[in-house]
């Protein structure tokens, strides 16, 4: 009977900019690594260098266009007893960066996935926008195609979470004249650049003006983090009748119909149905 004991996958944070914000587990991690399992091998072994760590002897590849590939491979290496290290080029692997399909391989077969957790960029820039940070969505990079931003943004317009996208220097522009467009260009956001690192710039306002601002675009690593939407006013209790009309037309009795439409409206239910028996 095989009595190899499983090893584990570990998920190691690196910094975002700042090389002082590396951990010492970070470190610790790295240099005890059996394997390393890097989004571009060449930026971890530099990384190696500036911290003065040296990295194990096998440090492969993992990015979008293999990561599926690579997956059983390391989910195999952990079953055999090996720590593998998995690390991006900055912040949290599996954050918008390599890393899901690989967590889910290994963890689908009953081994060990744990973290050593480190910076993320959306955090960061949710925690320093100033904005409503107890609710909150993380979408990503925006579509590069016009259209399909657009179309993003028209369905996110009425979001009540605030909301964080990360997107390039040279679309930046563009992504807040379209944010405007949806959501309207007094709402606010603020634009995060280059966080932690030694030209970081937080830009405070509204999407009108900071469409402006970015117009020309910007330099760095961008974050977007933008204000939730304001509730829609809620109708009448009389606008909604004839919605509990059908309902009850269809066979919901009235009550149950009265308490369906207020949910739906964020009204109470008792002025909803009594509104419907005053209409008959």
């Amino acid at each position: 009977m095989d009595q190899t004991p499983a090893g584990r996958l570990i998920l190691v944070g690196t910094p975002i900019g700042n090389l002082s914000d590396a951990s010492p587990r970070m470190r610790e991690a790295i240099a005890s690594a059996d394997l390393v399992a890097a989004e571009d091998t060449r930026r971890f072994r530099a990384l190696c260098d500036r911290l003065d760590l040296t990295p194990p002897a096998q440090v492969l590849s993992v990015h979008d266009h293999n990561e599926e590939a690579r997956a059983g491979d390391l989910a195999d290496a952990v079953a055999a007893g090996r720590t593998v290290v998995l690390v991006s080029d900055a912040g949290m692997p599996a954050v918008s960066d390599p890393g899901y399909r690989v967590v889910k391989e290994v963890a689908g077969r009953g081994l060990e996935v744990t973290s050593v957790p480190g910076a993320s960029a959306a955090v960061t820039a949710l925690a320093v926008s100033g904005l409503p940070s107890d609710r909150w969505a993380f979408e990503g990079f925006l579509p590069r195609k016009p259209g399909e931003r657009r179309r993003l943004l028209e369905s996110l317009a009425g979001e009540r979470r605030t909301l964080v996208f990360y997107e390039s220097p040279h679309r930046v522009g563009d992504a807040l004249v379209d944010m405007a467009a949806a959501c309207g260009s007094d709402r606010r956001a603020v634009v995060c650049r280059e966080l932690t690192k030694l030209h970081e710039e937080v830009l405070q306002g509204t999407l009108g003006e900071l469409a402006a601002a970015a117009a020309d675009g910007l330099r760095g690593e961008i974050c977007i983090v933008l204000a939730p939407g304001e509730a829609p006013e809620a109708p009448a209790p009389e606008a909604v009748v004839p919605e509990v009309a059908r309902l009850t037309e269809s066979g919901v009795r009235a009550k149950e119909a009265a308490a369906r439409v207020a949910a739906a409206h964020g009204l109470r239910t008792r002025e909803v149905y009594e509104a419907y028996l005053h209409a008959e």
